[in-house]
Order: C-alpha cells, then structure tokens, then sequence
C-alpha cells in the first residue's frame, strides 16, 4: 500500500472501525466488524472519487458507523437521507453525535425536515379566531401548542410528546408549499422553517429524509429557493423506498384536504379586509361543498382506480365540473383582492393551481403542454391502457380515504430525472440499506435508480445464522389460492407458537388474511397468548404494548415488514403467510407491469419478482437484530419449493438451516446450543416448476 493510499478517505475510515480504534474506546459495547469496515471503506472511496456507490449491508452490519465515519473524516459537505422521520431523529440525536465525539471532529450538524414539521406563527395567530375546534379534547390540545409556541426554540411539532400525528389541529398551525406567504408574511424573520434552512445552510452534516431530499430534486423548493445546500456527498439511507417515493414526487395530485382548507382560509383572510367576507363567503362555501360532494359521488368506487374508471361514473363527471365551476368562481372573485392582503394574494395562487391540476387530471393530461383529448379516440383505446394516458409515461389514477380522496399523476418511470439531478451535482452518491439486491444483483434497484455501472458492495451480515436462525417451511400446504389457505396457516401456526411460547411477529400479504387470522386466533382454545392486530391501535402502541407483554402474537400487514425493531427474547418468531407479491389492483402498479411488456420485457420476472424478493427480505430482517437474538422464520407459501422462482427467494434470503420438520422447531427454542436437525437440508427440498402461478 503507497503512502497516499495509507493516508486516503478509506484507510482512515476502516482505522476508525477497527479495535482500539477510536469508535472501540469512545462508544461502549461498539465491536469492530469486517462488513462495517468494509462498507466504510467503499463509502469512502466512492466520496473521494465523486464516484456512485450501491451497497447492501446486511442485517447487523452498523451501515449508519460505517457511512458517518467516512462523511466525517473527509471534512465534506455531506447531506444524510433516511426514509423516515422517526429514523432521522435517531439519527441526527443519537448515532451522529456518537461518532462526531468518538471522532473528535468539529463539523457542524443540522436536522432539516419538510415545512409541515414546523410551527407556522401566522397560522398559529389564524387559528386563535377560528371556531374551528370540535371537541374539548382539541380545545385543550390547542391550548397546549399555544403555550408551547411561546417557549419553543426550533418549533418543531416532534417537541410535542402526546400529539396525535393524525390531528386536525398540525393542519392548522403548520404551513404547506400552498398557502406559505413567503417573504411576505409578518412574521417571516422569526420563521422557524426558515432559521432551519439557514442552519443546515451554515452546517457540514445535513440529516433529512427522503420526502424532503425528493422535494428538492423535484424543483419543488417550497417558496424558499433550494431547500438542500449544495453538497459535495449525499448518502441515502434506506435506499430501497426512494424509487417508489420519487414517482409521488416527480407526479402531482390534488387531494380533497387542501381544497376545503383553501375554502376556509380565504374566509379566515377577511378578518382584516373590510368588505371581503360577504363577497367571499359564499364563494368558499361552495368549494367547501363541492370537494365533499365529489367525495360522494366517488362513494360507490372501488378504494383506488383509474381516472378512466372514475369518469365512467356519470355522477362523478358532474361532481368533477361543479369542482372546476366552484375553483373558477373563488379564483375570479379573489382576483380584485389580492392586493389587499398577502393571504388572499396566495389563497387566489392556490385555487389557480388547484384549478390546473384539476384539470390536468380530468381531461387525462400530464402537463399543461400535453392537453390533447383527441390522442384518446375511443373506448378500446382506453382500455387497452386503462391507467396511462397515450403519448404520457405517466398514469392516472385515484385514491379514495374514508372522509377524502386524492387525484393522482405518477410517473412510470423516474430513472431519467433521478440520473439527470445526480449528474447535475457532480457529487457523490451513497445508495444504502439491507435490502438492495437479488440474489447478489443490483441490476433492478439500479435501473430504478438510473444508475450506470455504480460501484457495489454486498456486506454480509455478520450474526451467526447457523446457530441464531432457522427457518421452517411447513409441510402439507394448499396452494395460496386455495379458500381453505387461511386456516391451514393458522393450523401450521400453532405448534410453533407453542414452542417458541408466542413472542411472534405474523406478517401478511393482504389486510383481508390477517382479518380472518386474528378472528381464528381469538376464537382457538389453543391461543393463550396476548394477540395484537394492526388497526386496533396506532402502530407505535401495537409495538410498545407487544415489547411489554414479553409473550404476545402481532399480526401486522405490509408497514410492520421495515422499520420495526424489536431486539431480545420479546421477538422470537416471524411468520410469513404467503410471498409479497405486490397487489395487482393497484393502478401504477399495472400500469408499470404494462410498459414493461409493451417494451417487450417479462413484466414478471423484471418487476414483480424482484420487488417481491426485496418485500421479502424486508420481512425476514425484523427476526435477528443483535448477535444474542434467537429466532425461528416461518415461511408458509408453499409456491418456494413447488415453483422454479421459489429458489430465487430463498437463495436471497441470509444463510439460515432450513427443516421442514417441526420437531426441529421445538428442538431449536428446548435447547438453544442444539444444532443438528432431524427434517431435511437444503439439499432435500425439491424446487420445480418454472411458471408463475
């Protein structure tokens, strides 16, 4: 090795790692790992070269050391994405300060997230005479931002410990892109969103997480020029969500919420314009009543739909235009007031823009400059494509909420403009998460991404997955398809749960199987254990009241398969029902699937294979977080020994023993050394078959 490779970013981020080294002697219980070492390095070679990076850290690795190290060391500005703000906490509260102390390094930090995060003064001053609180409960919450307003230094509503994420009150003191003044407000020099643009402006280490990192990609600088500073680095944790993440981003949509707020904003904004409120009142009201009755002309519509299928229904046609007479009519009659005031100079923006992508939406165009209804010529056309406008690589589609809905644009494909922006900053680029590749390629996340030729990494987990994990495969399975699917799982369950004394995660495919499981589960003699199921309490409860029970059972759906981490005996089995193959109603979903076979692909095996393969392993990551986790993984869909593609799953998965002998499950949790198996090895269980079913 030369001097100047001694000395480089990747020597000195491996010497960081090692024992002894300065991570070993600051941080207690840290303990060197040749995969973190090896990341770390990798990390700082792509920051040197300016170079794109892809890499795969397993399950245990400490991916978060092994890329803060080298982002540190090489004294660059570096923006650090995670893919929720929950993550971002932790990571801009706990690990970075770790490793900055351990390091000994005077770079200054800062936690940037999106403007909905942060109290709005003028909002907050709105709200004050507003009779909008419906319930003492609100009242009082209220009360408690007020007095919280009054002594907050950052204004960020995490401060807010108790504070339902899902209350009307965020709403109301918070700002969107939409009805933010800008410099014109009165109260913009003592704007928390924008002493936290300059902070992260002035700091080396920027935290912030994906929503916010894609909202500066998309150009949507929320008012305030570029959100994110130029930086030198970015990293992008949690790599796996940003391609789906950046379709919404890349899209537009227009959702019920934001157009009854502009309705009552507007009235709010006359409270200090004389004569503004009789001209206005109306006007809002109408709006206000329109956005609802389009949601009910919708009532009758499946959840989520194609545009196509929505302006099938004659009522929701004329929901849709008495929505674009009610825009047109508050827009025309804010339009002499706007000089009165800048709230109504920005409530008349804002039903201008909602007037356009209403629009947009509704005669099938993507952008203003696609307008063109004659491309549609007649019925078959449509359906031959239902989802995606001809001559638009986007689709069209809706989304209906149990009081809301949501007009959507979603581009295919989001490669293009992901690869344009990256060259555009000429930094590098750090793709990271435990779940990237396909049985060792990177080749589908990296066509997602628009990456050519990245460097890669594959850093395996280092827990020992012969003596800590197996993985059981019942036998006797119907098919997944099969009526009787649902009890057999549940039959298969129980012998486990008996053996591992509950302590289990069920993870399924659909929301409808867990329903009918937890329905099953309650009405079983054979189930003492306390049972948790997604929907009868927020997730954060589920997890806490599951951790505290030290014996219980969830059942959770696709949100409990990423982000859960439950470490110890607490978690000691996870069960899979059926393999995640993403659901075919889902109108961007198809319409991916159509583009790729129009392309002349397989749109199995280029997209749902390999998105299934990353849901899975997704899944199986909840099972082993530490090297003393003990566990057993169950997987039920008896396709992953009985169809060709089954092997591409399981030689995806981490090198766990697998049995398809419960014995050996009852072996595993009555002796914990126990290492020889009764069922079969891998060798024994058969793969054939090659179709999908």
């Amino acid at each position: 090795m030369s001097a100047a490779d001694a000395n480089g970013l990747a020597a000195r981020s491996r010497e960081a790692l090692v024992e002894g080294g300065p991570l070993a002697a600051h941080i207690p219980a840290f303990r060197p790992r040749a995969a973190q070492q090896a990341l770390a390095m990798a990390v700082g070679d792509a920051i040197e070269q300016r170079a794109t990076l892809l890499a795969e850290a397993g399950t245990g690795t400490g991916k978060t050391f092994a890329y803060l190290v080298p982002a540190l060391l090489s004294g660059l500005k570096t923006i650090v994405s995670t893919g929720t703000r929950a993550l971002q906490d932790q990571l801009y509260h706990r690990d970075l300060p770790r490793v900055r102390d351990a390091l000994g390094s005077g770079l200054r930090s800062a936690l940037l997230k999106g403007r909905a995060n942060y109290l709005c003064l003028y909002r907050l001053e709105q709200a004050r005479g507003a009779p909008r609180l419906a319930t003492r409960d609100q009242i009082h919450q209220f009360q408690r931002i007020v007095a919280w307003a009054g002594r907050t230094r950052l204004g960020d509503v995490a401060e807010l410990d108790g504070l339902p994420e899902d209350t009307p009150l965020l709403p109301m003191v918070t700002s969107t892109v939409d009805n933010c003044l800008g410099n014109d407000c009165p109260f913009w020099s003592e704007c928390f969103v924008v002493q936290a643009r300059q902070r992260a402006q002035a700091a080396d280490v920027v935290v912030v997480n994906h929503h916010l990192l894609l909202a500066d990609l998309a150009l949507k600088q929320e008012g305030f020029g570029e959100i994110l500073p130029g930086a030198q680095a970015f990293i992008v944790d949690e790599a796996h969500q940003l391609p789906e993440l950046a379709a919404q981003f890349f899209g537009e949509g227009l959702s019920a919420r934001p157009l009854v707020e502009l309705a009552r904003d507007a009235v709010a904004e006359c409270r200090d314009v004389p004569g503004a409120l009789p001209v206005l009142q109306l006007p809002a009201q109408a709006l206000d009543g329109a956005a609802r009755g389009l949601r009910m002309a919708m009532d009758g519509l499946p959840a989520r739909g194609t545009r196509y299928r929505a302006l099938y229904q004659p009522a929701v046609e004329d929901a849709l235009h008495a929505l674009d007479e009610a825009l047109v009519h508050l827009r025309d009659v804010l339009a002499p007031l706007r000089e009165a005031s800048p709230g109504l100079d920005a409530c008349h923006a804002r039903a201008a823009l909602c007037l356009t992508r209403l629009r947009r939406w509704n005669d099938g165009a993507a952008s203003a400059a696609m307008f063109d209804d004659a491309q549609v010529t007649d019925e078959s056309e449509a359906e031959a494509s239902p989802a995606k406008h001809p001559g638009d690589d986007s689709v069209l589609w809706y989304e209906l909420t149990p009081r809301g809905f949501r007009l959507q644009r979603t581009p295919l494909d989001v490669s293009a403009p992901l690869r344009a922006h990256r060259e555009v900053s000429q930094a590098a680029w750090v793709f990271t998460s435990a779940t990237l590749a396909v049985d060792g390629s990177f080749e589908h996340i990296a066509k997602r991404l628009g990456l050519d030729a990245p460097q890669t990494l594959l850093a395996p987990s280092p827990f020992d997955w012969a003596h800590q994990a197996l993985c059981y495969l019942p036998p006797r399975l119907p098919t997944p398809a099969a009526p009787a699917y649902t009890a057999a799982v549940v039959d298969a369950l129980l012998p486990v749960l008996d053996a591992s004394g509950g302590r289990a995660f069920v993870l399924f495919a659909s929301h409808r199987a867990l329903r009918e499981t937890a329905v099953l589960l309650r009405a079983s003699t054979r189930c003492p254990w306390p049972l948790f199921v997604q929907g009868e309490a927020p997730r954060q409860v589920l997890l806490q009241r599951f951790r505290e029970s030290g014996n219980g059972v969830l059942l959770g759906a696709a949100s409990f398969r990423e982000g859960v981490d439950v470490a110890g005996d607490a978690l000691s089995v996870v069960v899979i029902d059926k393999l995640p193959f993403a659901a075919p109603d889902d109108p961007v979903f198809e319409a991916r699937l159509d583009a790729i076979r129009r392309a002349g692909g397989n749109p199995f095996r280029d997209e749902q294979l390999p998105q299934a393969v990353i849901a899975l392993k997704q899944g199986v990551g909840r099972l082993i977080r530490t090297e003393a986790d003990r566990g057993v993984l169950v997987l039920c869909d008896p396709r992953l020994l009985g169809r060709g593609y089954g092997a591409l799953f399981l030689d995806s998965l981490p090198p766990l023993p697998r049995t398809r002998e419960i014995a050996d499950v009852e072996a595993f949790f009555a002796a914990p050394a126990a290492t020889i198996l009764a069922g079969e090895t891998d060798a024994d269980l058969p793969h054939s078959e090659s179709q999908p079913s």
